[in-house]
């Protein structure tokens, strides 16, 4: 497991298109802050934190999920590891790993730059809104990674990249959570607050208010476990061809 680890690591690391995208993104992000300077102030860090970070699912984590789970797929290197004698399950617990790892580097990065191109545009923040700043990043990382855990279900079930991509953004844009917020609102709202958006704004609001965020949490963890198990189970199921 560790060799995968290291061995995926290094393949990240040394994938130009990934540097080009986020250094990208990066010029955009502070473009689009420069432009809308003219209205800034103190309390727009964490109002366009709420609004910008919710883009962050789809536009960072699509990009490592793609490198990360679909790329083995596009190379039928994922194949191979499952030739060369690796159990299918710890292939499943090392990409999400990974994506865990990365994901965790870069929305803990993003409220730093955040902060940062509202020092250099002359507005000072807070420690209590540089805080907020963080937590609302966390929010979405959290949502980030329960997205992955449910896409895996398509990558190991189908196998195909395309669909798994698909998945992935349609759950990070919040297509599927708004169909079947849509469906439970009539017949099971309580359910809503169940839903991974529902868990994640718990668990952003416990934190916020100094509350207890034991029981979301909880329900966040079930989610994960069962993302990672499905994907595990279907994964076993799937017959490759070799």
């Amino acid at each position: 497991m560790i060799d995968l680890i290291r061995g995926e690591i290094y393949r990240l690391l040394h994938k130009k298109s990934m540097y080009i995208y986020f250094c990208t993104l990066a010029l955009c992000y502070f473009a689009l802050a420069f432009i809308r300077s003219g209205g800034f102030g103190e309390e727009s860090a964490a109002s366009d934190a709420r609004t910008l970070f919710s883009l962050l699912p789809a536009l960072a984590g699509g990009f490592m999920f793609a490198a990360i789970y679909t790329d083995d797929l596009n190379s039928k290197n994922l194949i191979s590891l499952v030739g060369y004698g690796l159990d299918k399950l710890v292939i499943v617990i090392v990409k999400f790993v990974l994506m865990i790892l990365s994901c965790a580097l870069i929305f803990g990065f993003v409220p730093l730059y955040h902060c940062a191109i509202y020092a250099l545009l002359g507005i000072s923040i807070s420690p209590d809104t540089a805080a907020t700043v963080f937590v609302v990043s966390m929010k979405y990382l959290l949502m980030t990674l329960a997205y992955a855990a449910l896409s895996g279900i398509a990558v190991y079930g189908l196998q195909r990249a395309t669909f798994a991509i698909v998945t992935f953004l349609l759950l990070a844009f919040g297509v599927v959570g708004s169909l079947i917020t849509a469906a439970l609102i009539t017949f099971a709202p309580d359910l809503i607050k169940h839903l991974v958006s529902g868990v994640t704004d718990r668990i952003l609001t416990g934190i916020l208010s100094g509350g207890s965020a034991v029981i979301p949490v909880a329900g966040y963890c079930a989610w994960l476990l069962v993302g990672l198990a499905l994907s595990a189970i279907v994964f076993y199921r799937k017959e490759m061809e070799f």
